[in-house]
């Protein structure tokens, strides 16, 4: 971490948060008058921004406690700022002040997220740990932004809904989203992912052993995988009917073929001193195939893996707006976006990209059990 950016960065910080100190923050119209407490709570949360600032500027070297006191100063701030948009309405009334602080926060954030990023301990849960708090930091502040700018735009909820507001959605229609998810994800997503990485894993197995099939099916793979899921989904759905067959049909077209593209490559990445090494043991093709060959395309396997779990979920929602029972995510976006209940179609929307992350970082954590010998995942010790 370069010190002296750094503090640059921080100086900024504590220059825009002595500005908010100066500058109004919100317009006194009306019933909108900000009381005695009110202002109070914002002097407050712009102090708790200039302490972090002070903070992180007087820090000589990265150390884990100094680094954990900007991550919580960090949060106390969004969570003042969080509270104020919310007991004063500020719907189209922040002034500069209020975003200059919000642009302070920013780094602040940034802050945090560089100090944790510096710190290597070799308790490998512990470093896993922060590994994983560092996006979810990320994560807090993208979706506290969205709210303080919907909020403070004032941006009607038809174009954009404030987080809160998705939030209460996905609440009080937590059944609804329970028997889409169970429609989408169980019924087509989960089946069509697991078909369709296994038929094109053992496909590729077979051109490898087959030259003339490999030759003959890359650049099949490639023209089929160049064909838009809107122009296979109403077809699937013709053939297989509107339950949940078409969904499974379309999510195996998609996935097949990223798995076989990246197997066969993956297949091919042994060097050649490796397969005479293999040669001169008097290995069988077989034994090479199980023993060096599969090993080494291992991450192949799983960078299709990865790439198929978003595919799969993707394909599954967009064929549902083509057909499908009065259930699943793809209907529930279509039929609300119709009816303008931005809301729903958001939470149906959070539901999805859950999903998929969650997805996504089940297979990262197999794919590190099973390629932890890979150059990408040693670790290195100076």
């Amino acid at each position: 971490m370069n010190i002296n950016s750094f503090r640059s960065a921080s100086g900024i910080a504590l220059l825009l948060a002595f500005l908010a100190l100066l500058l109004p923050w919100s317009q006194t119209l009306g019933e909108a008058t900000i009381n005695a407490w009110q202002q109070l709570e914002w002097l407050a949360l712009v102090v708790t921004v200039a302490i972090c600032a002070l903070v992180s500027m007087a820090l000589q070297k990265q150390e884990q406690r100094a680094a954990w006191l900007v991550t919580a100063l960090t949060l106390l701030a969004l969570w003042q700022a969080m509270n104020i948009v919310h007991q004063v309405d500020l719907a189209g009334r922040a002034e500069l002040g209020f975003w200059s602080l919000v642009v302070a926060l920013g780094f602040c954030v940034w802050a945090a997220m560089s100090f944790l990023a510096a710190i290597k301990l070799f308790q490998g849960k512990a470093q896993a740990f922060i590994n994983l708090f560092i996006p979810v930091l990320l994560g807090v502040w993208l979706i506290a932004l969205w709210e303080l700018f919907t909020v403070g735009l004032a941006i009607p909820h038809v174009l954009l809904p404030a987080p809160s507001i998705v939030g209460e959605a996905i609440m009080s229609s937590l059944p609804t989203l329970a028997a889409d998810f169970k429609q989408t994800v169980i019924k087509a997503v989960v089946p069509g992912f697991l078909l369709g990485n296994l038929v094109g894993f053992i496909v590729a197995v077979l051109a490898d052993k087959i030259p003339f099939l490999r030759r003959g099916l890359l650049p099949v793979g490639n023209l089929v995988s160049a064909i838009p899921i809107v122009g296979i989904a109403p077809i699937m759905v013709m053939w297989f009917g509107f339950d949940w067959q078409s969904k499974v049909a379309v999510v195996v077209i998609m996935t097949f073929f990223p798995m076989l593209v990246n197997t066969i490559t993956g297949l091919g990445e042994s060097h050649a001193i490796e397969k005479d090494l293999m040669r001169s043991y008097g290995a069988t093709y077989w034994q090479s195939l199980f023993k060096l060959r599969l090993p080494n395309a291992m991450p192949f396997v799983f960078n299709a893996l990865k790439i198929n779990s978003t595919l799969a979920l993707i394909g599954a929602i967009v064929a549902e707006f083509f057909g499908t029972p009065i259930v699943g995510m793809g209907f529930r976006i279509s039929t609300e976006v119709g009816r303008m209940n931005i809301e729903m179609v958001w939470a149906s929307i959070a539901v999805a990209a859950l999903v998929g992350s969650l997805f996504y970082g089940l297979l990262a954590l197999l794919e590190r059990r099973v390629t932890f010998w890979h150059a990408s995942l040693r670790k290195v010790h100076h």
